[in-house]
């Protein structure tokens, strides 16, 4: 019997050391739906949080949150085309609106005359 239990508590224990390896090895990979507007015209060689100046055709956008720096990939639900943008700026402060992307990205996937679209966000935290 006191074989059985301690063999019970040495495969609990390395059981639970694999899930401990395996969720520090992968990034949590992160999905939302919200809101998604784009910079006006007028921001145009402006300066970004990052220091470096927005410009439209880049694939950038501005997020409230996430690290400058990251990568995060913007799906339109509507017609299923997605672009990958790089945070490099704050905002917007509107709290219903959740990305600002740059007009390239933005009639990439097809949201540029709307205005306000909903979209779906998918990055990784580390």
């Amino acid at each position: 019997m006191k074989y059985v239990l301690l063999l019970s508590f040495c495969l609990l224990f390395l059981k639970g050391k694999a899930q401990n390896s395996d969720s520090t090895n992968q990034p949590d990979s992160i999905k939302k739906t919200v809101l998604a507007t784009y910079y006006h015209r007028k921001f145009e060689g402006r300066r970004t949080t990052s220091g470096a100046k927005y410009r439209a055709k880049k694939l950038t956008a501005a997020h409230r949150t996430l690290p400058i720096g990251t990568m995060v990939t913007v799906t339109n639900p509507d017609n299923g085309k997605s672009v990958i943008v790089k945070v490099n700026d704050r905002g917007p402060y509107s709290k219903k609106l959740a990305i600002d992307l740059s007009e390239r990205a933005a009639k990439q996937i097809g949201i540029y005359q709307k205005g306000i679209a909903r979209v779906k966000l998918s990055y990784t935290v580390e």
